[in-house]
């Protein structure tokens, strides 16, 4: 865990583009800083100096488009009682501000508050002009001039009633498009400078989303998401019909062009990103869509019509970025090209947006994520098995890394395994990946089965793009190398194998099916010969916590130790999810305790470790309270881990590091 990981790779504007600059977040120990790095040879620099382990990130980092100012968000959540996020002892709780630095000066102006929460923090918008940054705070739109100045205080845009968001510049920098979130209900709003009212498009009582200028500004493309509807059963799933509306900004009006149809699979796509709604080139959206059972890219002209299927096949399409020209998509999936081992995996493909063949931009052993287009090349975040995230530049022969002198000189990636891709079947049928990590010692091995968290994740044949699975890979390596062989389990719920995967009827709160597939890598392991069958443990954070407790609790035989990370416990106290006016909200209330760990407190005899954060904004800490009285009325063997004021993810990296090691130093106690 000493490599700097890398996320928030942007880029300047080509239209003002003299040099092509690009800029990415390092996250090193703790210490977060922005680094740029300029086209055509990509030689990377730190802008920004910020040292130690301080629980402050950086997010919704952007460049002006002339690439010389940096602007970022930095500083810690506030939860819903608006306490800031501060797991420092005794440092006064910082909030987290919108900050502007020169690429050449590197010193950082303070623009204005912004503030995440838990849902995380709303983007920051840059102006064509590169003179201003909108941003969503207090639930208004706010803009700041980037130079900065005492006098340049940041100040509300406008009033609007309910929750301001996602603002988007148009064009001409004239006017901002927002949403405005009213609760059960959304409108799309254009406000123009220079005039008093603000412009509400085709309003109505369903939820507008995802607003996007056209590139000349004279159209505005959104989702339109249907209302929510009172008194609705929990069970089964229903669909979410919605559709795709083009706005007329000289005529006023705006026109349904393209609409879902009555299907489960016609949903909104839950894993629908910035990136796969946009304005391309021709008069072209591109969205992504699940009709066909798969999260897919597509585009409709802006007449009308049917959608073009970009990316049809068995697999999925995740981060997605529009061409310099947008006249081609340059996207991230799981496909396999001649490997089959490709869907436990990332690679960049690029497709026209009027359709045709997708094209591989790169291929083999190795993981690309977040692509975008620069100077006529195409950058991206990657990793390998044994290589963690760095940034790369893609070229004919394959890619080369950028920054390479800020990963350490001692990173120990000779030493690493390269896992194994594994499929083996449940109980039912369902077929399940892994990947399973071999220790180079010989004979019959301590065994652990790592569970992700989510539960709309994968973990992959590499180091992930996620900084809490990168974490978590390199610490499934850090077991391999204590001699344990150790699965990563891909269960239903999860992500890239199809909606139907993902969306099981019978999981979660449902009827926690996906435990299943914990079972069967359980039995997977006793297989093999290389494993100890009576020494097989289990861990996993948030829903991969949550698994974690379910095999202690019904297979203690099976499981004989366990480290649950915030793990979810009860799933009928999230009354939030369980609206009181649903007919059968009592039978949901009741499948929601059968689903989860605390129904079997009774057979749960296997020692765990809980690991916790007592400011966690995901999972209330509530859950492992509660679960600790249960446990000790059982008189199992707990052991605790709390962390005062840390979050779900946790901000400090002396944080992941103690959980980590008290992890190693529990199995080692209790797998002999």
């Amino acid at each position: 865990m000493s490599s700097p990981f890398p996320t928030n790779l942007v880029a300047d504007q080509p239209s003002n583009d003299p040099v092509g600059r690009i800029a990415w977040v390092f996250a090193a120990k703790g210490a977060r800083n922005v680094w740029v790095a300029d086209a055509p040879n990509f030689e990377a620099r730190q802008v920004t100096h910020y040292a130690g382990d301080d629980g402050m990130p950086i997010a919704a980092l952007k460049l002006t488009p002339n690439g010389r100012t940096v602007v970022y968000a930095r500083g810690s959540e506030a939860n819903s009682a608006g306490e800031i996020a501060d797991p420092t002892s005794g440092v006064e709780k910082r909030v987290q501000q919108v900050w502007a630095a020169d690429v050449d000066k590197g010193e950082p102006r303070l623009l204005g508050d912004m503030g995440c929460d838990e849902e995380g923090c709303e983007d920051i918008q840059i102006s064509p002009s590169g003179e201003f940054a909108v941003w969503s705070a207090k639930k208004q739109i706010w803009i700041a001039p980037i130079s900065g100045g005492s006098d340049a205080k940041a100040k509300a845009l406008t009033f609007a009633r309910g929750s301001n968001e996602e603002p988007k510049w148009s064009p001409d920098g004239k006017k901002i498009a927002f949403i405005s979130d009213r609760g059960d209900h959304s409108f799309v709003v254009i406000y123009e400078f220079g005039r008093s009212t603000l412009r509400y498009l085709s309003p109505s009582a369903d939820r507008d989303l995802l607003p996007r200028w056209s590139p000349d500004g004279s159209q505005l493309a959104f989702v339109r998401l249907v209302g929510k509807q009172m008194k609705q059963p929990l069970i089964p799933l229903l669909p979410l019909p919605w559709s795709v509306w083009v706005y007329d900004v000289a005529g006023d009006s705006a026109r349904e062009i393209w609409k879902s149809g009555p299907a489960l699979d016609d949903s909104l796509p839950e894993l629908t990103e910035d990136g796969s709604f946009q304005f391309a080139a021709g008069n072209r959206i591109v969205f992504s869509s699940e009709q066909d059972g798969w999260n897919h890219l597509y585009s409709v002209a802006t007449t009308g019509g049917a959608a073009t299927p970009l990316t049809p096949g068995k697999f999925e399409t995740e981060d997605a970025a529009l061409s310099s020209d947008k006249a081609s998509v340059i996207y991230s999936s799981n496909q396999s090209g001649t490997d089959p081992r490709d869907v436990d995996r990332r690679h960049l493909w690029r497709v026209a947006v009027a359709g045709g063949t997708p094209e591989a931009l790169t291929h083999g052993e190795t993981m690309e994520w977040t692509p975008l287009e620069i100077a006529g090349k195409v950058v991206c975040l990657g990793s390998t098995a044994t290589t963690p995230a760095m940034p790369y530049v893609v070229t004919t022969q394959g890619r080369e890394m950028i920054a390479k002198a800020a990963l350490p000189a001692d990173f120990p990636s000779s030493q690493l395994v390269t896992p194994k891709q594994v499929i083996f079947k449940a109980a039912d049928g369902w077929e399940i990946h892994g990947q399973l990590f071999e220790p180079k010692q010989t004979g019959p091995r301590r065994a652990l089965i790592f569970i992700h968290g989510g539960s709309i994740r994968q973990m992959m044949l590499g180091f992930h793009y996620m900084d809490y699975y990168h974490n978590a890979y390199a610490m499934n390596q850090y077991l391999a190398s204590r001699g344990y062989v150790v699965l990563a389990v891909n269960y239903r719920t999860g992500i890239m194998y199809g909606r139907h995967f993902r969306q099981p009827k019978d999981g979660g709160s449902r009827g926690g099916a996906e435990y299943k597939d914990i079972v069967a890598a359980g039995k997977y392991l006793q297989t093999l010969p290389n494993v100890d069958a009576k020494r097989i443990g289990l861990w996993g954070g948030s829903y991969g916590g949550y698994l974690t407790a379910m095999g202690l609790a019904h297979d203690s035989d099976m499981f004989a130790a366990g480290v649950d990370l915030h793990g979810v416990h009860d799933w009928s106290d999230f009354k939030s999810e369980i609206p009181a006016d649903a007919p059968d909200h009592d039978a949901a209330v009741k499948l929601a305790f059968e689903s989860s760990p605390n129904a079997a407190i009774a057979t749960w005899r296997s020692p765990v470790l809980l690991i916790q954060g007592d400011d966690d904004r995901n999972v209330p800490f509530s859950q492992t309270v509660d679960l600790l009285q249960r446990l000790r009325a059982q008189k199992v063997h707990v052991e605790e881990l709390i962390f005062p004021d840390e979050i779900h993810g946790f901000l400090l990296w002396k944080s992941w590091v103690r959980a980590y090691g008290a992890t190693d130093e529990f199995f080692g106690r209790e797998l002999k």
